[in-house]
């Protein structure tokens, strides 16, 4: 039998077993090149895509100044509320049910309709952070944290609350949504009230539960800001602004106190006013300080400076008596109200009178008079930083003046002033010639000021200001009983639509008191009376007098009108 010598064949190939060892290694450094190229030239494109997925960036407010009057009393404060924030892609991406009656709930609560809430997640599908409601009260917050709805978060927010409602809210103003100022102190001040907002970066899981945090700075709050304003003073205004508003049917009106030595305004209110603590149905007309905002022709109110310039130039003294006839000035004829052959200058301001007033005016170079105008604040911003603040009209730069116009400027026509820019006028007369600056803010006296017109000078023209509240006065209406006080009223006609002076008419009373020893300084304005009655005295001076009788007895101001009763007298 033969046996078979023949070789079995190799189960493998080393040249096959080379290559792919050669295509192992080839893949293997393929592989380290990716990862290095990855981790060394796109690490930074990638982390930041990962970021995107589980890092989130928390601002953190703080919460906005606290606003004072001057005894400390709030005006404005923060109060802390809840925005309730959607991922819709989350929950997009994880289907979840938002017809259930958990989402039914959250609904409810914010008194939104469900199809609303669907929509605004369909609507922004692709968007991780998208705002469901602002502002939501703290326990309506945390009833809808309770539910643990998917994609549904809360962030720290706050919430503006103003306790004296509309009696401040011209003068305080409000804010919007963002917390940014938008009209008032709240406007102006902005930058003070602000403060610091905090921050906070932190890391979440793919269900959303924060899993650590990777920075935090802790916000910084604003100091809070005092004003000169008086809480009662405050009430008092807005209640007798808005008293002789509707009783006159007029369109608006104002009235501010200032107190003289120190030039803090110590009340400001406007009407109409506003809700600010819910505005959201207020016409944009009625959502301003009429104070500062708007301007008028000033009209008698202007006249005990003019007297003044005139005594001061030597054109004319105390007992000065002037021809009233009713005369022509480049075709236009000047008269008074009322019919007076000749006045005394005492007579001139408290019959106020025109004709009077208009024969100094021209007896003296055109520009003396609007120089002095501007000396006592007229058509000069009082730049109190509320916001929005009117700057007024005054042509102290004008090359030429028919007399016409010199004339009529004497009686408070041909400038346009606001009745904050007024009220810093008779403080400056109040305080016998020394010009200060308004504040809003609350001041440690003394206030240095500067004296733009003699003390005697002055002072003999607010002597000759109390008969304008006395018997026979246009003023007798303001009067305050025991009480001396120095006072002008005015009355402005309005320029109608068709350029004319036929759209209504501006009331005025201004003054000072006690007239012995002035301490405030009062302005009301009343912006087209419609119920009949027209003139400042008629229509703004019981309202001044019944603001100025109310802050006498509050500010502790004894009676200057009145001789103390000594009853018995200390020997020795």
């Amino acid at each position: 039998m033969a046996i078979s010598t023949r070789k079995s064949g190799k189960n493998y190939s080393t040249g096959r077993f080379g290559l792919i060892c050669a295509g192992i290694l080839a893949c293997f450094f393929l592989l380290v090149s990716r990862v290095g190229y990855l981790q060394l030239m796109e690490h930074q494109q990638l982390a930041d895509q990962a970021d995107q997925r589980s890092v989130r960036t928390q601002v953190v407010p703080t919460n906005r100044a606290m606003i004072t009057d001057r005894n400390n009393a709030a005006l404005a404060v923060s109060v802390s509320s809840k925005d309730i924030v959607l991922d819709p892609k989350h929950i997009l991406d994880t289907n979840t049910n938002t017809s259930d009656e958990r989402w039914q709930g959250m609904a409810n609560v914010l008194q939104i309709p469900l199809s609303n809430i669907q929509n605004l997640i369909q609507a922004n599908a692709r968007k991780r952070f998208v705002y469901l409601a602002r502002k939501v009260e703290d326990d309506n917050a945390n009833y809808i944290k309770k539910l643990h709805l998917t994609g549904v978060s809360t962030e720290q927010d706050f919430s503006r609350f103003y306790p004296m409602g509309q009696d401040a809210a011209g003068l305080i103003g409000i804010v919007g949504q963002d917390n940014q100022g938008l009209e008032g102190i709240e406007l102006g001040f902005n930058p003070l009230l602000q403060g610091k907002s905090g921050l906070r970066v932190y890391q979440k899981d793919g269900s959303g539960a924060i899993i650590g945090v990777i920075k935090s700075v802790d916000p910084v709050p604003p100091p809070n800001v005092t004003l000169s304003i008086d809480k009662f003073i405050q009430y008092v205004l807005f209640s007798q602004i808005r008293d002789g508003v509707i009783a006159n049917q007029a369109d608006s009106g104002c009235a501010v106190l200032v107190k003289i030595n120190t030039g803090e305004i110590l009340g400001m209110a406007s009407y109409p006013s506003f809700n600010p603590n819910n505005y959201g149905n207020t016409p944009a007309k009625d959502i301003h300080n009429v104070c500062s905002s708007d301007s008028f022709e000033p009209g008698s109110t202007v006249k005990p400076v003019v007297v003044m310039v005139g005594l001061d130039r030597k054109l004319i003294r105390p007992d000065t008596v002037l021809d009233t006839t009713p005369y022509r000035v480049n075709g236009h004829l000047i008269k008074d109200v009322g019919h007076w052959s000749k006045l005394t200058i005492t007579g001139v301001l408290q019959k106020s009178s025109d004709i009077a007033v208009s024969h100094i005016a021209l007896a003296m170079p055109a520009t003396i008079l609007p120089a002095v105008y501007r000396r006592f604040g007229l058509g000069r911003p009082v730049s109190l930083g509320i916001g929005n603040e009117s700057s007024g009209y005054l042509p102290a730069h004008r090359a030429r003046w028919a007399d016409i116009e010199r004339a009529t400027f004497a009686f408070g026509y041909g400038l346009r002033v606001t009745p904050l820019q007024m009220v810093r006028e008779y403080a400056t007369i109040g305080s016998f010639g020394v010009y200060r600056p308004l504040s809003i803010t609350k001041v440690t006296p003394p206030v240095i000021g500067q004296q733009i017109m003699p003390a005697d000078v002055v002072k003999t023209v607010v002597h000759m200001m109390e008969s304008d509240a006395l018997p026979g006065g246009s003023g007798l209406s303001a009067a305050v009983p025991g009480y001396r006080l120095a006072i002008k009223t005015g009355t402005a006609e309005k320029i109608g639509p068709n350029g004319k002076y036929d759209g209504g008419y501006i009331n005025y009373t201004a003054g000072v008191a006690p007239a012995s020893d002035p301490q405030v300084a009062l302005v009301v304005m009343v912006n087209n009376p419609k119920a009949g009655k027209h003139f400042g005295g008629s229509v703004a001076g019981p309202t001044f007098g019944k603001i100025m009788a109310q802050v006498l007895e509050h500010m502790n101001i004894l009676p200057d009108a009145q001789p103390l009763k000594v009853v018995t007298q200390l020997k020795g």
